[in-house]
This record gives C-alpha cells, sequence and structure tokens, in this order.
C-alpha cells in the first residue's frame, strides 16, 4: 500500500483548470520534491492532498485512508506545513504548541515529550516565551514545522519549508527531514532546484495543473544540455585554436564560448545524446598539449530542465 495514492486528481475553478488529472504514488522512505513554475497547482495540489480543499475529480488516499470519506483517519497521519505557515501572532511558540497538540488529542506527559522534542529538533529554545508576531521570519517558518511534526505524522507535507531561513537554518532543516525520512513519506513543495539537488530522492515537475517529469534529480539531471559537457578554462587568445579542436572531436556536438573574466574564457563541449567525452577531451588535450589552465565535468543544470519542461507548448 502506497502511503500516498493519488488518482486523477483535478480541481477547477470556473472555467480555469487549475490541476488537471495528477496520478501519484509515493512510497514510505522517499523525500519527494513537488515542483512547478508559480501558477502550475503546486498549493492547490497539496490543499486537496491535505484535505484542505475539495477536488472537483478523483481522489486521495493517505496510508489508505480517503481524505474526503475518512477524514479525521486521514489527517492524524499528515503533518503539514502550508505556505506562509499561518499562525496565532498573539500567541507565544510554546503557547501555540500546547494547542496544536490539545487539537491532536495529546495530553499529559506524552503531550508534554512530543512539545519539547519539537521545540528542541527546531531549535525554538531562544525564542520560545516571546509573542510569535515580534519573531523574525525564518523564526515563525520554524514554529510552523514545529507544529507539523509535533504528532509523529507518517505524511510530512511542506509547502516552501525553508522559505526566509538563512544558509545555517536551510541546513538544520534539511538534516532534519533527511533524519525523519527513513520511515515517512515527505513532500516539500518548492519552486527552489537547490532544494531537489539537497534532500530529496525523486522530482516531480508540474506545469499547467499536469506531470511534465517524474523522476530521480539525477534523472533530471542528464535531460540538461550540459549533462556530460565538459568545461575548459582558457586564455582569451588560445580560445579560437582550442575551439577548433574540440569542434573537430569526435562524440562533441557543439562548442560554446562564454564571456571572457580577466584574459579567461571558458569552452563548453557539449556532448552529442549526452554520452560522455571527457576521456576523448583529455586525451585531446594532452595529445596536442592545448593550452588549457582548468577542466571539469558538468553534471547538467537544473535550470534550463525546469524551464525546458514548463515553458513547452
Amino acid at each position: 500500500m502506497s502511503m500516498i495514492a493519488i488518482e486523477g486528481l483535478t480541481k477547477r475553478f470556473g472555467p480555469i483548470v487549475a490541476v488537471d488529472g495528477i496520478t501519484l504514488n509515493v512510497e514510505r522512505g522517499e523525500v519527494l520534491g513537488f515542483l512547478g513554475p508559480n501558477g502550475a497547482g503546486k498549493s492547490t495540489t497539496m490543499r486537496m492532498v491535505t484535505g484542505y480543499l475539495a477536488p472537483s475529480a478523483g481522489s486521495v488516499k493517505i496510508c489508505g485512508f480517503d481524505v474526503e470519506r475518512e477524514v479525521i483517519e486521514a489527517r492524524r497521519r499528515i503533518g503539514y506545513l502550508p505556505e506562509g505557515a499561518p499562525l496565532y501572532g498573539d500567541m507565544t511558540p510554546e503557547a501555540f504548541l500546547d494547542f496544536v497538540a490539545r487539537a491532536r488529542g495529546l495530553s499529559g506527559a506524552d503531550k508534554e515529550k512530543r512539545i519539547a522534542a519539537a521545540i528542541e529538533t527546531v531549535q525554538l529554545q531562544s525564542v520560545i516565551g516571546r509573542p510569535i508576531d515580534t519573531l523574525s521570519k525564518g523564526f515563525k517558518r520554524r514554529v510552523g514545522l514545529a507544529q507539523a511534526i509535533l504528532h509523529d505524522p507518517d505524511v510530512l507535507i511542506l509547502d516552501e519549508p525553508t522559505d526566509g531561513l538563512d544558509p545555517n537554518q536551510k541546513h538544520q532543516v534539511r538534516d532534519l527531514i533527511r533524519g525523519m525520512a527513513k520511515d515517512k513519506v515527505i513532500v516539500i513543495s518548492t519552486h527552489i532546484l537547490e532544494e531537489v539537488e539537497a534532500v530529496c530522492t525523486r522530482a516531480v515537475i508540474i506545469a499547467r495543473g499536469q506531470v511534465v517529469f517524474d523522476g530521480t534529480p539525477a534523472e533530471l539531471q542528464r535531460k540538461s544540455l550540459r549533462h556530460n559537457a565538459v568545461s575548459l578554462h582558457v586564455k582569451l587568445e588560445s580560445a579560437a585554436a582550442v575551439r577548433s579542436e574540440l569542434e573537430k572531436l569526435e562524440g562533441v556536438g557543439r562548442v560554446e564560448e562564454e564571456p571572457a573574466v580577466n584574459g579567461f574564457t571558458i569552452l563548453v563541449a557539449l556532448p552529442q545524446n549526452g554520452k560522455a567525452i571527457l576521456p576523448a577531451v583529455s586525451s585531446l588535450v594532452q595529445g596536442q598539449a592545448l593550452p588549457v589552465e582548468e577542466m571539469y565535468v558538468e553534471r547538467g543544470h537544473l535550470n534550463d530542465v525546469f524551464r525546458q519542461l514548463t515553458t513547452a507548448n
């Protein structure tokens, strides 16, 4: 049984189709990056998955429970950090977490234990007694994350979890996600490709309400025109000669040249069909003693792939 089973999920707002027949299954242990440009239907999909918005068609099951017909059982298994993390600003984080814990049915020693664990996990100790309205955006985000993990849910759905966090806080949240991933399903809705590379085991991209990619981050990188490309740093006066030799090399589709900086430029040898060309390029450079200062292989640019997939007609 899939932890999340989405079948033909559709949402219409009058004549506008925001989500158009999405089907996905997510298994325990997966960290799914759910990506798309603004307006693609990411947040609408997450709201339907969590039961906050009724679909126009299709179904969602959480751990086998239908989110429309078995609402309470499904929601008990979900932790949700919505976009913007709406909070009660006049409460302190401690009071807010106590309120959420009681709403979740926690009480007594178990409630106190869960609250203390959430506070420690997201490092709220320094602001625990301050009104939420007085906290920075990053701390507010951490309060939202604390309430999402408070009841140790099987399914954790995070909408832009690192929004507003500084680099150190982002690192902490990503470590937290990795640590929890083994026995949960974690879905991260984001438009930040860096999140996918950092923590996700699977990436799903939607555009115009439909899935346009479903695979691993490595498979997504392989779709880049620069996957397995070889970049060479050369002095500007040598660039034309080196480029001429690269363009003759078997397996090289074309060579691009980046703008010169401080008398150096970068030549990028793009492979045909994404095949590895480093051995051939390395042999050429060594065999002809080409004046190359530095050389490395490109893994692929996710930004390029994202644009390609989400702007196609």
